[in-house]
C-alpha cells in the first residue's frame, strides 16, 4: 500500500477509486465499505484509494474554537490506521492535511481540484451521513449530481449492524471508555490493539520493586508512545504482546498519563502505553526490547489509573494488578495459578 501527504505526487494513480473518511479504528463498518470499494475498482481497472484527515477535522475546529471538549478520543493512531487499511486490501491512501485552506474551501471546489484534478476518480464511495466542504455544506445528492456532470459514479454505503447495534467509531469510543473490550472486539472484528516502536523511559519499572524488596527486575515495561493527548481507552489492562517472541507474551498494562509519576518526567507528559510482560525473552536482555516494533492486544479492564502515595505503594499496586491479570488468564486457559508476583517480590 502506497501512502501519500496530499495529492501532489508524480507516482499518484492518474485514476482511482475512493472513498473518504476519517477511518479512526476501521471497525467492521469500514471493512464492509473498503471490501466493496476494493470490488469496485477491479470492476474498473483502477486502484482503490482512501482519503482521510490529519488532523482530525474536529481536532481542528476544537483548537480554532478553544473548545477543546470538541476534539474526539481517538481510537487508533494514524501508524494503526494506516496499518489496518493495508489488510483491508487497499492500494493507497491519501492523507489530507485538515487546515484553514481545506475547511474553507467549497463543496463544488473540493470536487473540481480535489477529487476530479486531484485524483482522477472514477468512483466515489460515502457513507450515509457523509458531509463534506466549507460549513459541511456538501452531501450525497450534491455529490452524486456533480458525479453525473463531471463523469464519475458515486454510490452511498448504509450503516452497518452487528446484532442490531449500527458499528460507529462513535461506538468504539463509547465501549472503550466504560473498558467493555468485549464489546470493542465485536465492533471491530478483532481485539483492541495499540502498535508502535519501543521508546525510553524513566527506566523506573525495573527498579519499583528493588526498592523494597530487592528484586533484580522489578517491573520492566515496554513504553510506547500514544500520539493523541485523548486515547479513547485509558486505566489498567490485561494484555498480550505481539512481536517479541515466537508466541504473544501476557503481561498487563498502563494506559495513560501515570498520575503517580512526575508529569515532567522523559516522555514530557505524553500518553504512554506502558506494558510489562511477564515472561521476558531471554534472548532480549535488558536493553533488548527497545526501537522494536511491537503490538499490544487489550484484552480485558482491571481498573482506571490510581494516584499512589509514593513509590512502595504503587509497587504494591502494580503487584496486585499482575496477580489479577494472571488470575484472569488462568480463568480463560484453565491455568494452575502460578506464584504470585507479591510472592515474587
Amino acid at each position: 500500500m502506497k501512502v501519500y501527504r496530499g495529492f501532489h505526487h508524480p507516482d499518484l494513480a492518474p485514476a482511482c477509486a475512493l472513498t473518504i473518511g476519517n477511518f479512526d479504528g476501521v471497525h467492521r463498518g469500514h471493512q464492509a465499505m473498503l471490501a466493496l470499494l476494493r470490488s469496485e475498482a477491479a470492476h474498473r481497472g483502477v486502484p482503490s484509494c482512501v482519503m482521510t484527515f490529519e488532523p482530525h477535522p474536529r481536532d481542528y475546529f476544537a483548537k480554532a474554537l478553544h473548545q477543546p471538549d470538541l476534539a474526539p478520543a481517538r481510537i487508533a493512531t494514524m501508524r494503526d490506521k494506516l496499518e489496518e487499511l493495508e489488510r483491508c486490501g487497499v492500494d493507497q491512501v491519501v492523507v489530507l492535511p485538515f487546515d484553514a485552506r481545506l475547511a474553507s474551501q467549497s463543496p463544488q471546489d473540493f470536487i473540481e481540484q480535489v477529487l476530479v484534478q486531484g485524483l482522477g476518480v472514477r468512483y466515489v464511495l460515502v457513507g450515509d451521513d457523509f458531509r463534506f466542504g466549507a460549513k459541511r455544506a456538501g452531501d450525497y445528492a450534491m455529490l452524486d449530481a456533480a458525479g453525473q456532470t463531471l463523469g464519475f459514479d458515486v454510490a452511498r454505503m448504509n450503516s452497518y449492524e452487528v446484532r442490531g447495534l449500527r458499528v460507529s467509531s462513535s461506538a468504539v469510543r463509547e465501549a472503550l471508555a466504560k473498558g467493555d473490550l468485549p464489546a470493542v472486539q465485536a465492533l471491530l472484528g478483532r481485539p483492541y490493539s495499540i502498535s508502535g516502536h519501543v521508546v525510553h523511559g524513566r527506566k523506573l519499572g525495573r527498579e519499583l520493586a528493588a526498592t523494597t524488596q530487592g528484586a533484580s527486575d522489578g517491573f520492566r515495561t515496554l513504553n510506547l508512545r500514544f500520539t493523541h493527548l485523548r486515547p479513547a481507552a485509558s486505566g489498567i489492562f490485561v494484555v498480550q504482546v505481539q512481536g517479541l517472541a515466537d508466541q504473544p507474551l501476557r503481561g498487563v498494562a498502563n494506559l495513560g498519563n501515570r498520575p503517580s509519576l512526575d508529569p515532567h518526567d522523559v516522555n514530557g507528559g505524553r500518553v504512554l502505553l506502558e506494558t510489562h510482560a511477564f515472561d521476558w525473552p531471554a534472548h532480549l536482555g535488558a536493553e533488548g526490547g527497545y526501537g522494536k516494533i511491537i503490538r499490544v492486544d487489550l484484552l480485558h479492564k482491571l481498573h482506571d489509573e490510581l494516584k499512589y502515595d509514593g513509590l512502595d505503594a504503587l509497587t504494591k499496586g502494580i503487584a496486585k494488578d499482575c496477580d489479577d491479570a494472571l488470575a484472569w488468564f488462568a480463568s480463560r486457559h484453565g491455568e494452575t495459578s502460578r506464584q504470585t508476583t507479591r510472592d515474587r517480590i
